[in-house]
């Protein structure tokens, strides 16, 4: 396991260097860095937002540059360096004053978090030209009534495609992390809290997990601006997996992250990952 953390947020087109950036002045994205801090359990993880709003890479830092960071490994996961995809010229990104629909103008199959290293890829995930069958993510709730049910929803309101990416690491966690890309951001806060993530369970439980509940040791350090999260875990006794799964909203997009693993779904690494989708959704 690596002893680096990605930790600050800075254009992908540049050299990323191994300390934090200088602070940028007059800059909303500059604003916000105090409120993208995180803190895990056993460490402080800082994301600082630079420039514009079309490109992030993540560079690291070792546990010793950070002040107070744990010298032990703490169970993260080494990602690649992260980007956001370039925008098509002239086109806001979702958070933009003049995107009112929230749209996310990035190819939305380059939008999932990619494998950390180390990971096996679920090529299954992957779907036709990157596009993932409706029925490949209904798959993952538990109730042939409840697959019927959400399904008919996503067709009322217009689901227009699903990016998905999967992985499993060598300790057996298995990850999945859906896309699912609708016309306006009205839309996706129409389904998130009042239907498909009420605050204290889901309404849908996922296979696997025939009882959840809303995860409140979650870092509330760890939100993303913008970003909507709902976070669940599965409640004692297990069955053959604990499962850990999040509902994201980020304009026109709607995520789902889940992690899985035979004995207990470990907090740290699953913080992370949902933390860094958030990121490059938002």
């Amino acid at each position: 396991m690596t002893e680096k953390q990605q930790t600050a947020v800075r254009p992908a087109e540049k050299a990323l260097p191994e300390a934090p950036p200088a602070p940028v002045h007059d800059d909303r994205k500059a604003r916000g860095v105090l409120r993208a801090a995180l803190r895990w359990t056993t460490a402080v993880i800082v994301f600082a937002a630079v420039g514009a709003a079309t490109a992030y890479g993540v560079t690291r830092l070792e546990r010793t540059d950070v002040p107070g960071l744990s010298t032990q490994p703490d169970g993260r996961w080494e990602y690649p360096v992260l980007a956001r995809p370039p925008l098509p010229s002239g086109s806001p990104g979702p958070f933009a004053e003049a995107n009112t629909a929230g749209t996310h103008h990035a190819d939305l199959r380059s939008l999932p978090l990619p494998a950390p290293a180390g990971a096996e890829d679920d090529r299954a995930l992957r779907g036709k030209d990157g596009w993932l069958p409706r029925k490949d993510f209904l798959a993952e709730y538990a109730a042939k009534d409840d697959r019927a049910e959400l399904g008919q929803h996503l067709t009322d309101h217009g689901l227009r495609h699903i990016a998905a990416r999967g992985w499993s690491m060598p300790d057996g966690t298995r990850t999945r992390i859906y896309l699912l890309q609708f016309d306006t951001a009205a839309v996706v806060d129409a389904l998130l809290g009042p239907y498909l993530a009420p605050y204290s369970a889901p309404k849908f439980p996922l296979r696997g997990a025939a009882t959840s509940a809303n995860d409140e040791t979650f870092p509330q350090e760890a939100l993303v601006e913008g970003v909507q999260r709902v976070v669940y875990d599965e409640a004692r006794p297990y069955g053959g997996e604990q499962v850990r799964h999040a509902y994201l909203a980020a304009g026109d997009t709607l995520a789902l992250v889940v992690q899985s693993r035979e004995g207990g779904a470990r907090a740290v690494p699953f913080q992370q990952t949902v933390t860094l989708q958030s990121q490059l959704l938002g």
